[in-house]
């Protein structure tokens, strides 16, 4: 009778550690978004060298281009961005190949201006060509800016 018991108990505690497991998804949950992106701004912090001109317009059509086709279903508040590329170092390394750039974004209300969220994230990238490096970077941050605000990817144009 006793190992009946047992037996039984150890099949209940399976089942129950089965259905903790089958809970658990290997897909995260998409993020729900925050807010309602309505503009960005991007803006370089005075550095030596100065940030390239070609960087700063490309990460931000990019991010405009991603809140144009953004939508949302539910009202959200309604923010500003500001995209502040605060150090940003091309040909680094042995190779000279390694670009690196941090970025801090200020998340404002359309209404008041007071700030709501603040972001900051690093990214780098590897090519010897600095026109790339321009390119691969704007792509960089503004893929990272559509994940965190939860915007959309716009569609590429040929």
């Amino acid at each position: 009778m006793l190992s009946l018991r047992s037996g039984a108990i150890s099949a209940l505690a399976g089942c129950l550690a089965l259905a903790a497991c089958s809970s658990w998804s290997l897909t995260p949950q998409p993020s729900t978004p925050a807010y309602d992106v309505r503009s960005a701004t991007v803006v370089a912090d005075q550095a030596v060298p100065p940030v390239s001109p070609a960087l700063i317009s490309s990460l931000n059509e990019r991010v405009n281009a991603a809140i144009a086709v953004t939508t949302r279903d539910t009202p959200l508040p309604k923010v500003s961005l500001t995209i502040r590329l605060t150090d940003v170092r091309k040909a680094g390394s042995f190779n000279h190949d390694r670009n690196t750039a941090k970025i801090n974004i200020d998340a404002a209300a359309v209404d008041t201006g007071a700030v709501l969220a603040i972001a900051s994230f690093d990214t780098a990238n590897f090519t010897p060509d600095p026109i790339a490096a321009d390119n691969l970077m704007a792509e960089d941050i503004a893929a990272r800016i559509r994940s965190i605000f939860v915007l959309k990817t716009p569609t590429l144009v040929n």
